[in-house]
């Protein structure tokens, strides 16, 4: 899958404007030389980029803000206080930014990334909580879930409304992130579908060394 991903980036950025054909190819460049596939993000200071990329702090600290704002990127720690920033690839904004570009590559490598999409799964279950769930508004419950909640609104909104808004936050205590969902049903599709993009957003908003454990209200 890492050429996979690979190839997505730099054949949707060579189909793009000059400039995003010169910042994929920063990102594809960064990625193979320095990102951490077992760990699952990169950790390079911005000197190191620069020499990367030949290029000067300032651009290297527009790339990685404009990587975030895109969401093709998300900061697992912020580098702060002479420590280096941590980022991880947003393997969903992958597959959305590059979906137009896979016939491009070939009929074989589209099918590929058709069945390994985390959007279009088959095996995702389409239920209706419209009854269920009205518009929720933002969490304001005075913890860390409030940001988390908000950072999962603001890079999957369309997924918001049913999944994440409803949680409950119950502790955060022993490297246990413990939320609260309303039925057994929501944690069991939490825990399938959604385990990995909720680590990220507590791991950004909250900090590393947690473990989300999700339980139903009764």
């Amino acid at each position: 899958m890492k050429y996979d991903v690979l190839t997505a980036l730099s054949v949707s950025g060579l189909h793009g404007t000059p400039a995003q054909q010169i910042s994929m190819t920063r990102l594809c460049t960064l990625i193979t030389a320095r990102y951490n596939w077992k760990l699952d993000h990169f950790c390079v200071g911005q000197p190191e980029m620069a020499r990367i990329w030949h290029v000067t702090e300032r651009t290297v600290k527009r790339e990685i803000k404009r990587w975030v704002d895109d969401r093709l990127l998300i900061c697992v720690r912020k580098g702060v206080r002479g420590r280096v920033g941590a980022y991880r690839l947003n393997i969903l904004r992958v597959f959305e930014i590059s979906r137009a570009t896979w016939t491009a590559v070939g009929k074989d490598y589209a099918e590929r990334m058709e069945s390994m999409d985390p959007a279009q799964s088959s095996s995702v279950v389409k239920v209706d909580f419209a009854k269920a769930v009205q518009d929720v508004p933002p969490v304001n419950d005075g913890t860390s879930w409030s940001a988390v909640s908000e950072r999962l609104r603001a890079l999957y909104p369309d997924k918001h409304r049913n999944w994440f808004a409803p949680l409950r936050f119950v502790s955060d205590e022993g490297g246990r992130y413990t939320l609260a969902a309303r039925s057994g049903f929501v944690v069991r599709y939490l825990e399938t579908h959604f385990s990995t993009v909720m680590a990220e957003a507590v791991q950004a908003e909250v900090g590393l060394g947690r473990r989300i454990v999700l339980i139903a209200d009764v």
